[in-house]
């Protein structure tokens, strides 16, 4: 849910671009996006405005670059690993439940929710950002194991993974709006479980 990323940062080192993301995030987390300003970022970074405004334009596409960063970093991290006992399916419905409650968690995340929800509503109503761009390359990757080793439905695999991340998307974004805590069975952890059934229903043969 990112702008596509500039080719200006692309050229700098993983390091170099870290370094400022780094300082992003922070100057984020403290005062929110609209609040942040590229002096700032450089101060945080130890750079001049100039070797910044080389980079990135404003902060805008900063935030951009590192929500990527953030967003691709949950997906990655919420995937199990290959096991004996499991098939790509039960794997990938594991880690897409897993990344939309840790997503959820997320620092950045619930300081954007709270602060700048704007933000996110172009890459909901609009169009698709880099991270959204980068999470349907790795469903389809995920989706094309499942079909090869049988355990997921054979389907166009640029639809399903669209289908599969509208899905996904929309109880990351709005799952808070649905809950309700008095009732044991509205809770997010009943939501998230019946988003589970969705996926396994959905992605079964």
């Amino acid at each position: 849910m990112t702008p596509k990323r500039h080719n200006h940062a692309s050229r700098q080192t993983p390091s170099d671009n870290d370094t400022v993301l780094d300082a992003v995030r922070d100057c984020v987390l403290a005062v929110g996006v609209r609040r942040t300003t590229m002096t700032d970022v450089a101060r945080r970074a130890g750079l001049s405005r100039m070797t910044l405004y080389r980079r990135w334009p404003d902060v805008r596409s900063l935030v951009g670059d590192l929500m990527t960063r953030e967003w691709i970093a949950v997906a990655t991290g919420a995937v199990p690993g290959p096991g004996q006992d499991t098939d790509t399916r039960s794997r990938m419905v594991e880690g897409l439940v897993a990344g939309v409650e840790a997503f959820r968690a997320h620092p950045l995340f619930r300081k954007i929710v709270d602060v700048d929800p704007e933000l996110l509503l172009p890459y909901v109503l609009d169009r698709r950002g880099a991270s959204q761009e980068a999470l349907l390359e790795l469903l389809a990757d995920v989706l094309e194991e499942g079909h090869a080793d049988g355990s997921v439905r054979r389907a166009h695999t640029g639809r399903q993974a669209r289908a599969v991340l509208l899905v996904v998307q929309s109880f990351a974004l709005s799952l808070r709006t649905m809950t309700d805590e008095d009732d044991a069975e509205l809770t997010p952890a009943a939501l998230l479980a019946e988003l589970r059934t969705i996926l396994e229903r959905t992605l079964t043969p």
